[in-house]
């Protein structure tokens, strides 16, 4: 049985630096302090990590490399993500080349049959939008692609059902008493995009509650960077329209992560006062008793290197849309049903 080759998790691990930097040494790109070069080569070197030697093949050949394009790179989602997707390419001795979006400016190049995300063997696009960015929702290039996180008619797809989630949310959080709010996350490239994962999650909330005759005025939804300052000023601002107990709905698990620390800052009870629930299903979540919407980001992201890698092995098919959906984790942040009196 052949040895397992170490993954760009390992090494960045052992080097203590994120994957981005790792995939910049591996691309020899002149970003990279020389002290952080060398600890990544020695991190290489004493996990036997290695860029595949496939990779040198000539002109016409396989590159044995995928692009992975990404809005950014130092989130726990991501990290989740790129773990199954390498799980499955390594495996195959397949190498990542990273390309983060980060700004307009660096989609715009995207965007382009010039990038030098088109040059490699396939592509895995983990960003919701993009491809509604393009004409005919068509990237620019003949090399497969398949999206991750994200879906369209024109590709295979491996996809968390958000909108499902926010129903979900909206059957859990409608059976408390008290006012009904929404964290909807949005980044600056979201406001390019047509649709986000935010959006869709918020609007499944709201038909949610729509069918249960419960409300969601647009003053109850608070827009936020994904970061858990948001989640703070979020609370924040629903106390300013309302006395406790609220019942909150966060994008994501970040955010419920501040709306934590801000009511336990305000001197709020969990679970009776403010009622929470997230969407991610992060390790963390239960030993801060959050309850949450758990999505299989591993797998996900697994499913869309298999489908990639049939492609390029010559699958020929129509595209496919795997579908996955969250899982309602319950734990204290919701469990209280104490009704108030008015």
């Amino acid at each position: 049985m052949a040895k397992r080759k170490p993954t760009i998790h390992e090494v960045a691990h052992l080097a203590k630096v994120g994957i981005g930097t790792v995939s910049r040494v591996l691309n020899n790109h002149p970003s990279v302090r020389t002290e952080t070069r060398e600890r990544v080569l020695a991190a290489m070197s004493s996990l036997g990590y290695s860029p595949n030697p496939h990779a040198r093949r000539v002109a016409g050949g396989r590159s044995y490399t995928i692009s992975l394009i990404l809005p950014v790179i130092s989130t726990e989602f991501y990290n989740r993500l790129l773990e199954g997707i390498e799980q499955v390419l390594s495996e195959e001795r397949y190498e990542i080349a990273l390309f983060p979006i980060f700004s307009p400016l660096r989609l715009q190049r995207y965007l382009e049959s010039r990038s030098l995300a088109y040059q490699t063997d396939g592509l895995l696009v983990a960003s919701q939008g993009l491809a509604h960015l393009l004409p005919n929702q068509r990237f620019p290039t003949e090399r497969p692609v398949v999206l991750v996180d994200a879906h369209s008619p024109r590709y295979d797809s491996a996809f968390v059902d958000n909108y499902l989630g926010g129903q979900m949310a909206a059957q859990h959080l409608a059976a408390f008493p008290g006012e009904l709010f929404a964290i909807q996350m949005q980044e600056e490239l979201d406001e390019v995009m047509r649709n986000t994962v935010g959006q869709e999650r918020v609007a499944g909330f709201r038909d949610g509650l729509a069918r249960v005759g419960r409300s969601l005025p647009d003053a109850h939804i608070f827009v936020s960077r994904f970061s858990a300052e948001g989640g703070r000023l979020a609370l924040q601002h629903f106390m300013r329209l309302s006395r406790p107990p609220y019942n909150i709905f966060a994008g994501a698990d970040l955010l419920a992560l501040g709306v934590l620390e801000e009511a336990e800052r305000q001197g709020l009870e969990i679970g009776e006062q403010v009622r929470l629930l997230g969407f991610d299903g992060h390790t963390w979540t239960e030993a801060r008793g959050l309850s949450t919407l758990s999505q299989p980001i591993e797998e996900m992201g697994a499913e869309a290197a298999r489908m990639l890698l049939e492609r390029i092995r010559g699958y020929k098919g129509s595209p496919r849309a795997r579908r996955f959906e969250p899982t309602l984790v319950v734990r204290s942040s919701t469990q209280d049903h104490t009704v108030y009196a008015d």
